[in-house]
């Protein structure tokens, strides 16, 4: 922790409190960090429990995601508020347990928006890898009935779900499309020269565009 407080930069403090985190470690350094301690499970644990999210980004790193019961994902889930912290632990920890699929059913389902919004990304994710079983076809149903009115978190879950089945699934591409047409979320939002826009017809374009052949 020591260490940790000396590597806080107020810099990099002030940019993460714009995107809702409250931390000002450099990732890079964090990483470097990371990769001196190895694996270490049981510092992991004591790293998460001090509730500091620099603490808990480096647990995340150095943690063994199968160590982890399918009830303390659950707990972990719900108190990773931030969201540096809550998408690291959906991508680097629960995507490897073997209760994701468990939790992605779970979640996806859950009344609070945050929790519902990591349902949703571990979704997006089968979408693209390991799309046997899922109803596409439903998803789209549930996204155009849910997604215009749903918070922030959720509605930019939701959004990405949507632009990944158009992308990776030709035969649902015209209605993803359509539907993100429609809904026109995240049609104004701002998006840097060389960025691909999060808006779905403008991101499914670009990416297909991009797929060989």
């Amino acid at each position: 922790m020591a260490e940790l407080a000396t590597l806080d930069d107020p810099k990099a403090r002030a940019v993460n409190e714009r995107h809702g985190d409250d931390h000002g470690v450099n990732l890079g350094k964090l990483r470097a960090l990371a990769k001196r301690l190895k694996i270490h499970q049981e510092l992991a644990r004591e790293l998460w429990a001090t509730g500091d999210s620099a603490a808990r980004l480096l647990a995340i790193l150095i943690c063994r995601p199968k160590a982890f019961t399918r009830d303390e994902l659950d707990v972990m889930l719900r108190e990773a508020r931030t969201p540096k912290v809550h998408d690291w632990l959906v991508t680097y920890v629960v995507r490897k347990s073997p209760y994701a699929e468990q939790l992605r059913v779970a979640w996806s389902a859950d009344p609070d928006p945050v929790v519902a919004s990591a349902g949703w990304a571990l979704t997006t994710a089968r979408v693209a890898r390991k799309p046997d079983g899922l109803d596409l076809a439903g998803l789209l149903d549930v996204i155009e009935a849910e997604m215009k009115d749903a918070p922030a978190r959720l509605q930019w879950a939701m959004n990405h779900c949507l632009a990944q089945i158009g992308i990776d699934h030709a035969g649902y591409r015209a209605r993803a499309v359509d539907v993100g047409e429609r809904l026109e979320v995240l049609k104004d939002y701002p998006t840097p020269p060389g960025c691909t826009s999060p808006f779905a017809p403008a991101w499914i374009a670009e990416m297909v565009r991009r797929q060989p052949g």
